[in-house]
């Protein structure tokens, strides 16, 4: 922990080193946050872009706290679907593969250039010119590629080189980039230095909008001109719940991310861990199980009822979370594409801010190199089936934004990237911060596990003998990855102890950096 000005942790150099120009003079948390925000749009343009959405969760020192929710919203209206351009993708990430489907019918009406714009107006203490000036500048000199980005762009390249626009960019004369090249985004450089001089306006109610919608009209996408000049940024209290001495504040409905996160907090609660059990069969075993029982939460009490006003209490009925928390007991003693930044400055304000473009849809906003999402073609955000969606409401989401007050006056101030691994990479950290006392470093980079579909996936690093003990329910089979990848997220926190002391950590699996301002 150090006496600084503000420390930045986020998924790429150029990213942190946009932040952290804006705080170097003098910028707030949330002015340094929303610059590299935008520099994510660029640096890490195959994971984020401004086509997508996200969620800013901000904590101005002891006096407020807030969720700026600029996730995409569904459609109006939806066309048939055999007039839809939609189609499936598999990604490949090495030691295993997902399928996600792309396509204009896979957009949603993202709003991450509104979000950014309403934080700004908000909270910023530098007019937004400035803000984007260290954006605009890196981007200008190119991105260079580097074995993070190089990866993300190879495994996302059928949907990245679907149109012409995407082969300009990520390939050099047909063939793949390679590390060490350069890719251009010269369009936009131009949209975002405008906007920054303008406004939100244009890309919600003029030219750009207006391009999106015909693109969808002719080419099988349901958005039209009345989704985007609709689409309003939501500003909710975050979730609360107290978690050992600690308060953890996320993300809360109509997204499912922070209140799982919650859930399964509340149930690892009802079992005492020490330090000593880190990576031990007890806290190994403990999330499993609670891994379990969260999933069997979500599909019983809130997939079905997310838009429904007392989801909460109906997912926290005291009497329903008890007998999970009984069952996790009794199982305990038998003989069972997207990126985070996180800031935090002098005065303890911290911005948190997630935000993601999925895996793109594979077409380009006209005129501006900024890919459009595919949150309508993600099997995790679209639980009950695709096309099932219900029109013009804010889609639900993994991404969670969190904060961690404890009792002794240290924060942190953390999120994730990684698709549904998103709740396990932020459960675990949370816990390796108040369960385990890990340092910064350990707490975001140490191995984690993630159980979905039937398999337990487990990253090395793990003692073998204690994960071998490990007793899985019939039907399910562990999986050992060979190396940590991002697959299983992307934290980066921020942290400031009960003295005021700083320090920050950046997620090795997406080459987290973290730039600290004296």
């Amino acid at each position: 922990m150090k006496n600084c000005k503000g420390i930045i942790a986020a998924g790429d150099k150029l990213t942190a080193e946009a932040g952290a120009e804006i705080l170097k003079v003098g910028g707030n948390a949330f002015d340094a946050a929303i610059a590299a925000t935008f520099m994510s749009f660029a640096a890490s343009s195959s994971i984020t872009s401004a086509g997508g959405g996200g969620f800013f969760l901000t904590h101005q020192g002891n006096l407020s706290n807030l969720v700026y929710d600029f996730f995409v919203q569904t459609p109006i209206s939806k066309r048939k679907v055999d007039d839809m351009d939609f189609y499936p993708v598999t990604v490949d990430f090495g030691d295993k593969t997902q399928e996600f489907h792309v396509g204009l019918g896979s957009v949603a009406t993202p709003g991450n250039v509104a979000g950014l714009f309403e934080v700004h107006q908000d909270l910023g203490s530098m007019p937004m010119p400035e803000i984007m000036a260290p954006v605009l500048d890196r981007m200008k000199n190119g991105i260079i590629l580097h074995k993070q980005t190089k990866y993300q762009i190879d495994i996302l390249t059928p949907i990245l080189t679907y149109t012409d626009v995407g082969r300009k960019i990520y390939q050099h004369k047909q063939k793949p980039l390679d590390i060490g090249d350069r890719y251009f985004l010269h369009k936009m450089v131009d949209a975002f230095d405008f906007l920054s001089r303008t406004g939100p306006r244009e890309f919600y109610e003029g030219e750009i909008a207006r391009k999106i919608a015909e693109l969808c009209k002719d080419h099988g996408g349901n958005l039209t001109y009345n989704d985007f000049k609709n689409y309003n940024v939501v500003k909710r209290k975050p979730l609360s719940i107290g978690y050992r001495k600690a308060n953890i504040l996320t993300n809360p409905p109509p997204s499912s991310g922070g209140p799982l996160i919650a859930f399964l907090l509340k149930l690892v609660e009802s079992m005492p861990l020490k330090p000593k059990d880190y990576g031990r069969v007890k806290h190994l075993q403990t999330l499993v199980e609670a891994m379990l029982l969260t999933g069997l939460a979500r599909e019983t009490r809130f997939d079905h009822r997310v838009y429904a006003k007392d989801i909460m209490d109906f997912l926290f009925d005291e009497e329903f979370l008890t007998s999970l928390q009984q069952t996790l007991f009794n199982s305990l003693h038998k003989s069972g594409n997207t990126t985070q930044v996180s800031v935090i400055d002098r005065n303890g304000n911290i911005a948190s801010s997630t935000t993601s473009v999925g895996e793109g849809c594979g077409h380009f906003i006209p005129g501006t190199d900024i890919m459009l999402n595919n949150m309508l073609g993600e099997e995790d955000l679209n639980k009950q089936g695709f096309h099932l969606w219900k029109e013009n409401k804010r889609m639900s989401s993994m991404m969670s934004p969190s904060l961690v007050l404890g009792q002794d006056g240290g924060k942190m101030g953390l999120g994730s990237g990684g698709s549904n691994r998103i709740r396990s990479a932020i459960s675990q950290a949370i816990m390796n911060y108040i369960d385990f006392d890990l340092s910064p470093d350990k707490i975001v980079n140490n191995p984690r596990i993630h159980l979905e579909n039937n398999h337990l996936d487990i990253e090395p690093g793990f003692n073998e003998k204690d994960v071998a003990k490990i007793k899985m329910p019939e039907g399910i089979e562990k999986f050992y990855w060979k190396e940590q990848n991002m697959y299983f997220g992307g934290v980066h926190a921020v942290f400031m102890d009960a003295k005021g002391n700083l320090a920050g950590a950046g997620d090795r699996r997406r080459v987290g950096h973290v730039i600290e301002i004296f």
